[in-house]
């Protein structure tokens, strides 16, 4: 079983969603692989874009570290560095345990402070649990259900992490390999040693001027052909805006034990309703209510603020505690009235701008979000209605 898989359907996700993983960042990020670049006999990026896309395990297991800065401050009410909320994956520096043999026994534990988070699969039956408030969550997967099925709230269990986050260097690097094309120029970087193994490093370099992403890292291992380490940088940056590597792996099979749940003791159980989400079949789209322009690392995602228009997107009128902030703050009409007002022949808004993703809030309901400049947003704007 190959677990780099082939997943058309992802391309309306790249490269916004390796951008919007980042939002709320603020913690320093540093090198993850330590030791002196390693001798490997030289292979070209064919070479290396073979061996991701061969490459043949039968299981792995591992500690994996992600880490994110865009320059935001954490935000109240959203779990920062050491958080167990599976929410906090937005923001900080995290550290996840990962289990793989095969793509339908995953497991993901988010590790925090005071506790940890996880999402596992096993056959047809999925959880969630989080150990702090002592509640999980079961759901039975259909009877020949989809092929990579995922779980609630956008997780995973096939592999992919909680609420749609790459869980590890691999699912990262799919989500960017999935963006090659002529706009995409690929090369070899440094060899480096990443938890202790021998890696080559691929380098993607978007070429289209309206993306903000500069280039993309992905180390794979000199033996086992997969990703070690995956970093982004957003352009005028030296260093990654958002780094997600194995810091310990080993590729031995895990056992059975890994992916079965017994609720501790006084464990509130829910059984899901509905079935968890799927991955869209090859050529699929964006989910409902949402809809793309563009393609590759310009791409924009194009949705609608629920409720239809919202004619001033100011936040004065909304009632207090509207995002759940303490003290009856509301942050979501502050930070709405923060953002700056423009204009232009397709209409007018709010535009929130960091050096790796804009989202454009327009009056008339619309949001638009893409690793990309405001300008790229402006000309989606004027054309997807």
């Amino acid at each position: 079983m190959s677990v780099f898989q082939n997943r058309p359907a992802l391309r309306w996700l790249v490269p916004v969603a390796a951008s919007v993983v980042v939002v709320g960042g603020g913690a320093a990020i540093g090198t993850l692989g330590a030791a002196a670049d390693p001798a490997l006999p030289p292979r070209s990026a064919a070479q290396l874009l073979v061996d991701l896309q061969t490459a043949q395990v039968d299981g792995f297991s591992g500690t994996v570290v992600q880490r994110a800065d865009l320059g935001l401050p954490a935000l109240p009410g959203i779990g920062g560095s050491g958080s167990a909320d599976l929410v906090a994956l937005a923001s900080g520096t995290h550290t996840l345990r990962v289990w793989y043999a095969g793509p339908d026994r995953t497991r993901v534990a988010l590790l925090g402070t005071l506790g940890e988070s996880d999402v596992m699969r096993n056959g047809s039956d999925v959880w969630t649990w989080r150990s702090q408030s002592n509640e999980a969550t079961h759901y039975r997967l259909p009877e020949g259900g989809a092929e990579h099925p995922h779980g609630p709230n956008g997780s995973g269990p096939n592999g992919s992490g909680p609420n749609g986050l790459p869980a590890t260097p691999q699912e990262a690097a799919d989500q960017a390999l999935a963006a090659i094309d002529p706009s995409t120029r690929v090369t070899v970087g440094r060899s480096a040693t990443i938890a202790g193994r021998d890696a080559y490093e691929l380098v993607l370099h978007p070429r289209d001027a309206a993306s903000l992403v500069d280039q993309v890292r992905i180390a794979i291992d000199a033996e086992e052909h997969v990703p070690l380490r995956f970093e982004l940088f957003a352009k005028g940056s030296d260093e990654p805006a958002f780094e997600l590597a194995f810091t310990q792996v080993d590729f031995d099979t895990p056992g059975d034990n890994q992916f079965t749940f017994n609720p501790p003791p006084g464990t509130k159980v829910t059984e899901g309703s509905g079935e968890p989400r799927r991955h869209r079949p090859e050529g699929g789209e964006a989910p409902d209510g949402l809809s793309t322009a563009g393609q590759g690392w310009t791409t924009v995602l194009v949705g609608r603020i629920p409720g239809g228009q919202a004619p001033a997107l100011t936040g004065k009128d909304l009632p207090a505690g509207t995002a759940g902030t303490p003290n009856g703050a509301d942050l979501l009409g502050n930070l709405l009235d923060a953002f700056p007002r423009v204009q232009g022949d397709w209409g007018s808004g709010r535009l929130f701008t960091t050096k790796l993703v804009n989202v454009l809030l327009l009056d008339d309901g619309r949001v638009l979000v893409g690793a990309v400049t405001p300008q790229r947003l402006y000309e989606v704007a004027g054309t997807a209605r």
